[in-house]
């Protein structure tokens, strides 16, 4: 079983987290190896004085109170300005074509899923029926139409009855949503790429 990584509150963590850098960007700024850079950051090597000195410049950047303990996380905000239309564009009609054909094939499921009732509805009373006169209908005949109601009914409460397909409708239906959703969001946003971009939607 892995180990759960703890959170280090060194200097070093806290500079490359407040500014958002990689180990490795960082060791090459300070001319040490990525290895000792996380070594400093884990707490297992001191950092020395030259080191120091040199991340000095960036941890003079850092908040007041923040030398000794990671950054709290930037709140999301949208770049300054207006979105290219191009690419929006491109991905709604991405997703208008792609939601139209999950509801196609939406459409078609249900379809079945509606004949199936239908099915179940009506053979009961089919099944129940008094069978035709000997001399009207041959009794072989009589017998085969009587299996192939009941192979009906078979199938019928089976396509009512199958979690798989149910499985598989649900996620059709969640996929068409959600490309919808998008779609929604790039209109919105193209409406108002005139403008300054609307803000992003407060994450769940």
């Amino acid at each position: 079983m892995p180990r759960r990584s703890i959170p280090s509150n060194t200097l070093v963590a806290a500079v490359r987290k407040y500014l958002a850098l990689e180990q490795q960007e960082l060791a090459a700024y300070l001319g040490v190896s990525r290895e000792l850079l996380a070594n400093i950051e884990a707490g297992r090597r001191s950092l020395t004085g030259p080191l120091l000195l040199r991340l000095n410049p960036l941890a003079a950047l850092l908040p007041a109170g923040e030398r000794a303990r990671p950054a709290a996380p930037v709140p999301e905000q949208a770049p300054p300005g207006a979105p290219a239309p191009g690419p929006l564009e491109a991905r709604l009609d991405y997703c208008r074509h792609q939601a139209q054909k999950l509801r196609r094939e939406l459409t078609k499921r249900a379809a079945t899923q509606a004949a199936a009732r239908r099915w179940e509805a009506v053979l009961p009373a089919l099944l129940a029926a008094p069978a035709p006169a000997a001399g009207l209908v041959p009794p072989a005949e009589v017998a085969r139409a009587r299996q192939w109601l009941l192979a009906r009914q078979q199938q019928a409460h089976a396509t009512l009855h199958d979690a798989d397909e149910a499985a598989r409708y649900h996620l059709l239906r969640l996929r068409a949503e959600a490309l919808e959703g998008e779609a929604a969001g790039l209109r919105a946003l193209l409406a108002g790429s005139a403008g300054a971009a609307p803000p992003l939607p407060e994450k769940m």
